[in-house]
């Protein structure tokens, strides 16, 4: 029997540990949500919906944005750079075309 209450005393005094560290992590959490840095990132995704607030998370999305902040203040540079990759786009859908043309023609012979 003595076991047994060592075992309860000790589960006890887990328990009470766990929801020490469980308010510390939630104070934590609230004080990232306060932050107002937080608040300024995620407010155009609050107004969107949750699948924006999803994608403010995604580490290409994060690339985009500061990629687009830094052509910002350089239109002439951003719109120099959109057409070079418009027109490297069309290369590579005209080279993917040609090469299935060709590989089309091989499978023949």
């Amino acid at each position: 029997m003595n076991r047994l209450a060592d075992l309860y005393v000790r589960r006890r005094v887990l328990i009470e540990r766990c929801e020490v560290q469980r308010a510390d992590l939630a104070s934590r959490v609230a004080e990232l949500n306060a932050s107002p840095l937080r608040r300024v990132l995620s407010g155009g995704a609050a107004v969107l919906g949750s699948a924006a607030a999803r994608g403010g998370r995604h580490p290409l999305a994060w690339l985009v944005t500061l990629f687009g902040l830094a052509l910002l203040r350089r239109p002439r540079q951003a719109l120099t750079l959109l057409a070079w990759t418009r027109t490297a786009l069309t290369v590579l859908t005209r080279a993917t075309q040609v090469l299935g043309v060709v590989a089309a023609l091989r499978r023949r012979r």
